[in-house]
């Protein structure tokens, strides 16, 4: 199969081009808008490596697939937050499947009622949301619920390492609701909370306790209805220097004063600054996953599933169930037809192998 990945020199792009570059299945096409840069970097790809110039916004994109003979097409070219579904709709239109790794709250919930007709028709698959979430926390969820008989509360936080490589286009992403309501389900009903403001403390298995912010995920919307979920469903993000997590916080209080309309224009600024707070953190970054509720023999139970990547590899982590899922495209595995949220469509189990490869360590543990 030949695949192409947009964006597939940047921050994520480039983590998955190395993956699918040595695949034997795969003719691999590293493609964006500077054709000389995608050329450099396909160059240094084992395998069937090549750099092409495309413009996903321009008219003839949906031509240029069909001319390039693309088979699958991974998006990684965010922030997905505001996007619209231009990039499948022209996937669709050229035969041709699609993998992104949005995590924006409104493109992939809406985006299997927009787009499922389109590929249903056109005989492909298309799959939002391959990324940390939804893709990886509800293979998590769903492993760690097993039987259960009711779920409660489900609580989800992301640590990133201080010293990861980080992309403008990310931190876009985050601040895009900096200070901004939130629908999140708590205590049995939607409320409205506000994005990075009040962190609260929360505890890791291999890293020390940080600070942990409100962000919107998709997460937020799809698992109360998908897994029943009674009381709570929260998702924090835990910056490691405890200093950046509060200078968030005084962000979102800015925007909610009024003084701070577009905290999304400072992304390039932070993006720079962030560096100045590297000697006050490390390479070592995780996430946990915390259920509650009734286990299958009625009884209450809480479990938490933990991971941690050292070494700077967590970004890794984003890239891997396109990987997984490009992979068994390319392996003639046949999908069913139409768009669908990245929800389920990995095992936990799929997932082991990859952490290993980078050197992560996970583990469950039953709480009190």
């Amino acid at each position: 199969m030949r695949v192409m990945v947009l964006g597939g020199y940047g921050n994520f792009g480039a983590r998955i081009s190395r993956a699918l570059g040595g695949d034997d299945r795969i003719e691999l096409l590293v493609a964006g808008r500077d054709g000389k840069q995608a050329a450099a970097f396909a160059a240094a790809l084992p395998g069937r490596a090549q750099g092409v110039a495309v413009d996903m916004h321009s008219a003839v994109f949906s031509q240029a697939l069909q001319d390039h003979g693309v088979g699958l097409l991974i998006h990684t070219a965010g922030p997905f937050q505001g996007q619209d579904y231009a990039v499948a709709r022209a996937c669709a239109q050229a035969g041709v499947n699609y993998i992104d790794l949005a995590d924006g709250r409104r493109f992939v919930c809406d985006f299997p009622r927009a787009l499922h007709a389109a590929f249903v028709d056109t005989g492909r698959v298309a799959i939002t949301g391959a990324s940390t979430v939804p893709a990886l926390s509800s293979a998590v969820v769903e492993s760690l619920c097993a039987g259960w008989q009711r779920l409660d509360t489900l609580d989800i936080c992301i640590a990133p390492a201080q010293t990861a490589t980080r992309g403008v286009a990310t931190l876009r992403a985050v601040l895009s609701y900096c200070g901004g309501p939130i629908q999140v389900w708590s205590g049995g009903q939607w409320q409205t909370h506000i994005g990075w403001a009040a962190p609260k403390r929360v505890e890791f298995q291999r890293l020390r306790p940080r600070l942990g912010a409100l962000c919107d995920i998709p997460d937020l919307e799809l698992f109360p209805a998908r897994y029943l979920v009674r009381e709570r469903m929260e998702f924090r993000a835990a910056l490691e220097v405890g200093l950046a997590q509060r200078a968030f916080a005084v962000l979102a209080w800015l925007r909610q004063v009024g003084l701070l309309k577009n905290p999304a224009a400072l992304a390039g600024l932070l993006n720079t600054t962030a560096k100045l707070f590297n000697p006050l953190g490390s390479a070592l970054g995780g996430m946990v996953v915390r259920v509650a509720g009734l286990d299958a023999t009625g009884k209450p139970a809480k479990r938490a599933w933990h991971i941690a990547a050292d070494n700077d590899h967590g970004p890794e982590i984003p890239c891997m169930a396109a990987i997984l899922l490009a992979r068994r495209l390319a392996g003639g595995e046949p999908m069913a037809c139409g768009a669908y949220a990245c929800v389920g469509l990995n095992t936990l189990a799929d997932f082991a192998p990859e952490f290993a490869k980078w050197g992560m360590v996970t583990d469950v543990v039953e709480e009190v």
